[in-house]
């Protein structure tokens, strides 16, 4: 007999002290019939008895192990109608799991909290430094600086620039946090991305022409174009945007900055490739992180945030899609994002 159930437990300690009463009978001559019937009833008996002193104990020990699982106090009686019907290794199983999924949410708040902090730290090192700039041009000017012409303009410029710095952190940190609770709402359309491509890059002409880099969106020069999506249009217009800028940013002067678009039989994919400086394999599973900088030195000279990708990877993943990037050192980069051409219908 394996002893799997409460119910078999109690059977097997019930047989052995009512073999020892049918031996000791037996010795002692009694009637058979006599036998039987203090057999079956001592084993009857001891049965009942030894199955309910064993679920009393059982529940005894589980009781603040089921406490910890719930999160309140259990009274005895819950425990032992849990147990009805389960084997042992049902509640063990049961315990396992819940263990498992206890360590994998403490990991989980761990990662969570390490990446708070470092998230906090990173803001306070991008805000730190435009403020303490601005601080020492304002105490210079305010020393005496202001009154000589030779440097109260330029020293007024610098703070400038730097208020300019930090109002983009700021929007771009208020851009982040409306994408992590506003993504739900969507503001879905039809619209020609190609023409959408060709009005961002028109705007971006100038940033581009102060590097010589040359903007090309390819399909372009027979508008309307075939490639037709259903997505948001400025979440969208601002995926463009930030990775335009990004690649003309990194991208080599003198270069080019080239917008793809390709079909794939229901979405079309978007590709900003460049011939710029690339990433390197190091840098490239982190580069969507906030605040990272693949070159922080020239990143914060052209005066990008470091929340442009992280910004761009949100409002893809917000449409259901994945953001990928394929890069070699020295070659150039290629961004890629696709966009559904109809809209996704739920029953």
């Amino acid at each position: 007999m394996k002893i799997k159930t409460k119910e078999n437990a109690s059977l097997l300690m019930a047989l052995v002290p009512t073999l020892l009463l049918v031996g000791v009978m037996v010795w002692q001559d009694v009637a058979w019939w006599i036998t039987l019937i203090a057999a079956v009833a001592v084993f009857g008996l001891l049965s009942v008895y030894f199955l309910l002193m064993m679920k009393s104990y059982v529940a005894y020990k589980l009781k603040p192990i089921y406490s910890m699982v719930l999160s309140r106090d259990v009274h005895t009686t819950e425990i032992v109608d849990e147990m009805k019907d389960k084997h042992v290794e049902n509640i063990s199983e049961e315990l396992t799991a819940w263990v498992n999924d206890n360590d994998k949410e403490i990991s989980r708040l761990k990662d969570n909290e390490a990446f708070r902090k470092q998230y906090l730290g990173n803001v306070a090192h991008e805000l730190k430094t435009p403020i303490f700039n601005i601080q020492g041009y304002i105490s210079t000017l305010l020393d005496g600086g202001l009154e000589d012409e030779l440097i109260n303009r330029k020293y007024l410029e610098r703070a400038e620039k730097s208020i300019d710095r930090l109002i983009n952190i700021v929007n771009d940190l208020d851009t982040i946090s409306k994408l992590e609770n506003d993504m739900n709402r969507l503001k879905m359309e039809r619209f020609d991305v190609v023409a959408l491509a060709k009005e961002i890059v028109e705007q971006l002409e100038m940033e581009a022409s102060k590097r010589k880099i040359q903007l090309i969106v390819k399909g372009a020069d027979s508008l309307p174009s075939k490639f037709w999506v259903v997505a948001d249009k400025h979440y969208t217009g601002q995926v463009l945007v930030n990775l335009i800028i990004n690649a003309i940013h990194y991208g080599k002067e003198g270069g080019f900055v080239k917008i793809n678009f390709r079909d794939m039989l229901g979405k079309v994919l978007v590709e900003v490739e460049d011939n710029g400086v690339g990433i390197s394999k190091e840098d490239m599973p982190r580069i969507f992180e906030r605040f990272y900088r693949v070159d922080k030195g020239r990143s914060r000279e052209q005066g990008g945030t470091g929340l442009g990708l992280a910004i761009v990877k949100h409002i893809v993943e917000a449409h259901g899609e994945r953001m990928n990037v394929r890069s070699e050192l020295g070659v150039g980069t290629t961004f890629a994002f696709a966009i559904k051409t109809k809209e996704e219908t739920t029953n």
